[in-house]
């Protein structure tokens, strides 16, 4: 066969297949282009509504619908140019299968992985925005799909967590939130004014116009709580937003400990009993205590 058969039979190919390849590559990409588009407007969708939660549930779908229709198109492109190619698909597709097959007994992480992130999906447990902890970290969940959940904590670290890994998922801001604050003051102090005086606050608090639209609930004091070594614990909770819950407890810490020093209500420090013991006869040994003075005296002239 010489050259011009060649060249013949190679641009009848072009002609033909060849363009029926460019055409799916150009249908591949208009396509991964309109699924982008797609997750987008349901992204903007959940942007006009008012609720945050909503927000997350369309951020979280959104991601999962991305991931979902990338593979498909890949996978359906990939038949398609293989069949223009010459290529029988039959064969191949159980080939793949058992490939899959023997795969699947070596990565079994991988299949865990998939269906723990199929049921984290479908149940909401985790979306997108949310402060979860899992698997010994926590952090804003930042991207989530069907085989592992990516986690960026307080110092901005980024933890890449596979879902076959997740047994328990706190999740700290799911529908609300709650600040538990756990007040200690000195013995001494009347309990009921310091449970008065924290109520004050939370009232104060509610008020002011930069925190009263992230408080759901007035804060509910539990009472006290624990009889600790230096001071007397009083527990309280306060409701919140979503993510609202360390800004309104570090406002409300602050304004507490301005109270207590304008009122003199002792925070007080951790501190020893010596008991040196009795006798029968209820005698005590004497304790000499010796205050010494390391500073140097001036010298005189």
């Amino acid at each position: 066969m010489n050259i011009e058969s060649y060249l013949q039979q190679a641009g009848s190919w072009l002609l033909s297949s060849g363009l029926q390849i460019a055409l799916v590559f150009v249908l591949m990409a208009i396509a991964m282009r309109l699924s982008g588009l797609l997750a987008t407007r349901l992204v903007s969708f959940g942007e006009k509504k008012e609720d945050p939660e909503f927000k997350k549930r369309t951020e979280t779908l959104a991601s999962l619908i991305r991931y979902i229709l990338k593979v498909l198109i890949l996978a359906l492109g990939a038949m398609i140019v293989l069949k223009e190619l010459g290529v029988e698909i039959g064969p191949i597709l159980a080939a793949a299968g058992i490939i899959g097959l023997a795969v699947g007994f070596g990565g079994q992480h991988l299949v865990q992985d998939v269906i723990s992130g199929f049921f984290i999906l479908m149940e909401g447990q985790i979306r997108i925005g949310d402060v979860v902890q899992i698997a010994d970290k926590g952090g804003l969940v930042e991207r989530v799909n069907l085989r592992m959940t990516i986690l960026r904590d307080l110092a901005g670290n980024v933890h890449y967590v596979r879902n076959g890994q997740i047994n328990v998922v706190t999740n700290m801001t799911k529908d609300f939130s709650r600040y538990v604050f756990k007040i200690g003051v000195a013995y001494r102090e009347n309990i009921d004014e310091v449970i008065e005086l924290i109520k004050q606050i939370d009232g104060d608090l509610r008020q002011d116009p930069e925190f009263k639209d992230d408080i759901l609930e007035p804060i509910e004091v539990l009472g006290l709580d624990q009889f600790a070594d230096s001071a007397i614990i009083i527990k309280a909770r306060t409701k919140t937003k979503p993510q609202k819950q360390w800004r309104v407890g570090r406002e409300f810490n602050k304004r507490l400990k301005r109270r207590f020093d304008e009122l003199n209500i002792e925070i007080p420090f951790p501190h020893i009993t010596l008991y040196m013991g009795e006798t029968k006869k209820g005698e005590s040994p004497p304790l000499n205590v010796v205050v010494a003075n390391h500073r140097k005296e001036p010298m005189g002239d």
